[in-house]
């Protein structure tokens, strides 16, 4: 039998999904399995979108535009003008999906051995990006005790090598739910000018933050209009992650250009995708009101049950709908393995996605998995009480009051 490819053989499994056959083992056995380990709301796509695609007049399904439909593209850079970013459609290029939006990034600013620091954790896929792309993961590691917030420049300083050509970060962030602030956002628009590297966004989240916080955009940021790179999906913000629609947007145009030959060869978005999307744009401010409240209400269900569990730490996200916790347990694999095959409460357990996919330094995370609260109320409450009772027999518990106090005061 031929070999496949290194490429191949290294790509690692998604940390959300791997686990997907032993969930599927355990309805088969009459279990009710309650999915904390995607990010999938729940929440109604707007209908205005979905009447948009029924109504649509098509005799021939077309391929678009390279860069998707201009009309599109317009309505796109009316709705970041609320945010403060000021656009022209030619600056934004439609694609399938936000995670095509960051492969054509990295593809455009990035060579085989090249560098991009992240901080960790991160969304696991990253990794899958880069690697399919021979670019190279410096990670930057932001600890649960300081709830995730972004080291110090210092730390980044360190591994800042001649290779080294960029930092992405995901704001709000997927997997902790952390918002960076705009002290934050200005040391890294300061290091990416003193070291000439690209800052990639990852901003698919924008929509969802609380307690009174707000979201900056780093193409609000003065200065940094050659260097800034932001990703962006319809996929969370309007309940629409089939639509497979996202953004790449950028001011500088040599990054444009060339991130263009990338769109070209791939012929174009999706046609019908892009007619949703472009409806959703004239969704109401009142949809968006209504479902971060839902989305804040579920955060603190889950927040709260967590912190009344004896040894689980756990930071409240500011942003996104998930949270990075940390559990007394001995390995997170085994743990949310376990969960499906082994464990069940009143016929019903809950799945998790571990937290050692979300690093790219080898042995954190074992300790940690991801939850994404978007289930009903009903359903995160019952899932929490299988994650309670879990805990009290899994056969690998370990101690982690030492910094419960802490974390959770």
């Amino acid at each position: 039998m031929p070999n496949i490819s290194k490429r191949g053989e290294n790509a690692p499994a998604s940390p959300i999904r791997k686990l997907v056959p032993f969930a599927e083992a355990a309805k088969k056995r009459g279990v009710t399995v309650y999915h904390l380990n995607i990010g999938q709301p729940d929440i109604l796509t707007p209908e205005i979108g979905m009447k948009a695609v029924r109504e649509a007049d098509i005799k021939v399904l077309e391929y678009s535009h390279s860069a998707g439909f201009e009309s599109y593209r317009r309505k796109l850079a009316d709705f970041y003008s609320q945010y403060n970013i000021q656009l022209t459609p030619n600056d934004i290029i439609v694609t399938n999906g936000g995670s095509e939006a960051l492969m054509f990034a990295m593809m455009t600013c990035m060579d085989n051995g090249d560098e991009l620091i992240v901080p960790e954790p991160f969304y696991a896929n990253y990794n899958g990006f880069a690697e399919s792309l021979g670019v190279v993961i410096r990670p930057i590691t932001a600890k649960i005790e300081t709830g995730f917030a972004l080291p110090p420049v210092s730390e980044f300083e360190k591994v800042i090598t001649p290779k080294t050509r960029g930092i992405l970060i995901c704001h709000p962030g997927n997997p902790t739910g952390y918002l960076y602030s705009n002290e934050e956002l200005l040391a890294l628009g300061e290091i990416v000018k003193k070291h000439n590297l690209f800052l990639f966004s990852d901003e698919v989240y924008r929509d969802f933050v609380y307690d009174g916080c707000e979201h900056t955009s780093v193409l609000s940021l003065p200065g940094l209009d050659e260097h800034t790179i932001m990703i962006d999906s319809v996929s969370k913000r309007y309940s629409a992650c089939g639509a497979r629609i996202g953004v790449l947007v950028t001011k500088n145009k040599t990054v444009y250009n060339a991130a263009m030959k990338f769109a070209q060869a791939r012929l174009s978005p999706s046609t019908l995708g892009q007619i949703m999307s472009e409806a959703l744009c004239e969704t109401p401010k009142s949809y968006f009101e209504e479902v971060k409240a839902e989305y804040d209400k579920r955060r603190m269900i889950v927040v709260n049950r967590l912190k009344a569990m004896d040894g689980v730490l756990t930071p409240t996200p500011n942003g996104a709908f998930y949270a990075m916790v940390q559990l007394p347990i001995d390995d997170s694999d085994r743990f949310c393995q376990w969960l499906l095959e082994d464990f069940e409460y009143n016929k019903q357990t809950v799945m998790l996605a571990p937290g050692t996919g979300f690093y790219a330094t080898d042995g954190l995370g074992k300790q940690e998995v991801r939850m994404a609260y978007v289930l009903n109320e009903m359903d995160l409450h019952a899932s929490m009480d299988c994650l309670e009772q879990a805990l009290k027999v899994y056969p690998g518990r370990t101690v982690n009051a030492e910094m419960q106090h802490t974390i959770n005061n």
